[in-house]
């Protein structure tokens, strides 16, 4: 039996399994109260085979509150019994992380200071705290204590304490926040006051843990050496079962925290892996584990005793048990769509965040007919066959996938094939009759007369207005190898997204001398909300990318065999000359809608969905190949 599958003990409980699904935010709190969304969610999860359950933050104090729709632990909560209730139902151990964001959050909801050990402001939210007095240290160690006990009366079989990525305890335990000069620059301190604290409101049964930032990766943060160290005080506290890990600071470096899929799986194992050869407690390893495979190498080779997976278990409830989905790390509707304040989601999985939502059966069984074989298509395809229709889908090349290969042909992109991969293995298993290299036309249709279509046909791309020269060139192209630009390019990015960082990129990488200019404030603007950023920016600079923010091209015209561009800087109106060799554009496609005028009139209804109804981003295609096919 593979080590994953076996149980493990954490004080006084037995896991079924080492697989967690370990706490993050979801945006599901209304007005600070668990509600039926958090049940649904967190149960599905543990139905899906996890072995335990840690739910996301409850704040322990009013004085905290960084985001809008978090759960506020240090009031009553009626709903911690259905949600404990539930996960205990499908199997699962559940806890519930207790944590106080310090100085890593915003007063305003609280129109109060922020506080925090020190008054050092931090990198994201740019407040200067409010250095805690003793008296205020002494009420948040006993609101740790006192929602500690609240969530254990609820059902919870214990809790953790966030003492990592944003959290005042770790700003009490890093030097980079920690300036004190009373008692409390002793900086286990604090941390050992909470853990005395709650473990005698809990009593020695319910499970304690602490999660431990293992690697802050800022000037005068925590090192490796440093969280061991921590470590061994938590465990010579003999009140903590196990300890929970992470990386980075969720500010200074977001961005190692949910890794995007530049960076490699199981990328940050050495932190558990140093933990555990220093204690004698149970330990967690996170790290963007993709596979069952990859988590169990981890226990295998010692490097943990269980393994957090989160955004594999939001594509995949069922990932615990193999699954069939895999997570992109794309970031997109998960870490992207929680930072604009709103639920989390899932580009692979569009049940995420709406497993409280009934589904309702089909009126009656219905031959569809789908057309287009990308995201939308293959996702209306495998919904429509799964609730039981006739479903015939067309595709006019010879592979599914749309323009997701393309994407996916960069090197640093190659993980988001996942998705058109796991798509076309649904397709097969759920039984759709699949037409590679035929191309439907309204002829077709209408003497097929399916009692429904759904049309997914994809963009086009547009040539810009001042695009004339064969030197002017779409992005699609150059992925796809029909054109191979060299010497110097201008990637001209209207979209800020990874179209054209891409390209910058690749065309680097080849030995061509890029300049990317874009009419967004900076270079790749879209990149932020799923953490792509920061590491593009580092691979650009290495490569010798020229980024050239605020600016649009006004015209392109032939000079010889090269191309003289002028860029308007529209902040100021001036303009600057490039001479290149191409132009290579990443800008707004044209929806592919052709067939849907064609079939004006047509004695069944056809939907739009996708890009040929308004193009967008692959989130909206799939989630829309969902809700059209679930209609049926």
């Amino acid at each position: 039996m593979p080590t994953l599958a076996t149980g493990l003990r954490l004080g006084r409980l037995t896991l079924r399994n080492r697989v967690v699904f370990s706490a993050h935010l979801t945006n599901f709190a209304v007005d600070g109260a668990v509600t039926d969304q958090h049940v649904a969610y967190y149960a599905a999860r543990a139905a899906g085979g996890a072995g335990l359950i840690v739910t996301e933050e409850h704040t322990v104090h009013p004085s905290d509150r960084p985001y809008q729709k978090m759960i506020r632990g240090y009031r009553r909560q009626p709903g911690y019994r259905a949600l404990t209730t539930a996960v205990h139902t499908a199997g699962a151990a559940v806890f519930a992380q207790l944590n106080h964001n310090g100085g890593q959050s915003s007063g305003l909801y609280t129109r109060q200071p922020v506080l925090a050990p020190s008054p050092v402001p931090d990198a994201l939210f740019r407040e200067v705290p409010a250095a805690l007095t003793t008296t205020q240290i002494a009420e948040i160690v006993a609101g740790y204590a006192a929602t500690a006990a609240r969530c254990v009366e609820g059902g919870f079989d214990g809790v953790e304490l966030q003492a990592s990525h944003s959290s005042l305890i770790r700003q009490f335990l890093s030097g980079a926040t920690n300036h004190r000069t009373d008692v409390y620059r002793e900086r286990f301190r604090f941390l050992g006051e909470v853990i005395a604290a709650v473990r005698a409101a809990i009593g020695p049964s319910p499970v304690l843990g602490v999660r431990l930032g293992g690697d802050e990766m800022i000037e005068a943060g925590i090192t490796v050496d440093e969280a061991v160290a921590t470590a061994r005080a938590v465990e010579a506290t003999g009140q903590v079962d196990y300890l929970n890990t992470s990386i980075g600071v969720a500010t200074e470096t977001l961005f190692l925290i949910q890794a995007s899929m530049r960076v490699p799986p199981r990328y940050a194992l050495h932190i558990p892996a140093a933990l555990r050869a220093a204690v004698s407690l149970p330990v967690v390893g996170v790290g963007r584990f993709k596979s069952l495979a990859q988590a169990e190498k981890a226990l295998q080779e010692g490097a943990a005793d269980l393994i957090g997976a989160v955004r594999a278990q939001i594509a995949d409830p069922d990932w615990a048990r193999g699954g069939a989905r895999t997570c992109l790390s794309c970031n997109q509707e998960c870490v992207g769509r929680v930072g604009f304040n709103r639920w989390i989601g899932c580009v692979v999985n569009p049940a995420a965040g709406h497993e409280a939502v009934p589904v309702a059966a089909p009126r009656r069984r219905q031959r569809v007919v789908v057309v287009g074989g990308g995201p939308a298509g293959m996702r209306a395809a495998v919904t429509a066959a799964e609730r039981g229709h006739a479903v015939t889908l067309y595709e006019r090349s010879e592979q599914l996938g749309g323009v997701v290969p393309l994407a996916a042909s960069v090197p640093s992109r190659a993980e988001f094939a996942e998705l058109t991969r796991s798509l076309a293995a649904a397709v097969s298993r759920a039984g759709v009759a699949v037409r590679l290299g035929v191309a439907a036309t309204a002829e077709t249709l209408l003497t097929v007369a399916p009692d429904a279509v759904v049309l997914a046909t994809g963009a086009r791309p547009v040539r810009p207005p001042w695009g004339a020269s064969p030197r002017v060139v779409d992005v699609r192209l150059v992925l796809s190898g029909r054109v191979a630009p060299s010497g110097n390019v201008l990637v001209y990015d209207e979209l800020g997204f990874h179209e054209g960082t891409s390209v910058a990129e690749l065309l680097a990488d080849r030995g061509c001398r890029v300049e990317i200019a874009t009419p967004g404030m900076i270079v790749g603007q879209d990149l932020g909300p799923t953490l792509d950023l920061e590491l593009w920016t580092i691979a650009a600079h290495a490569r010798g990318v020229v980024c050239t923010p605020d600016v649009t091209v006004s015209a392109a015209e032939d000079e010889g065999e090269r191309l003289r561009v002028v860029l308007a800087h529209h902040p100021t109106g001036t303009r600057r000359t490039r001479t290149v060799d191409w132009v290579v554009t990443s800008v707004h496609p044209r929806a592919d809608d052709t067939l849907w005028h064609e079939l004006r009139g047509a004695p069944f209804p056809v939907h739009r969905i996708g890009d040929c109804l308004a193009p967008r981003r692959a989130h909206a295609a799939v989630l829309e190949g969902e809700r059209v096919a679930a209609a049926l």
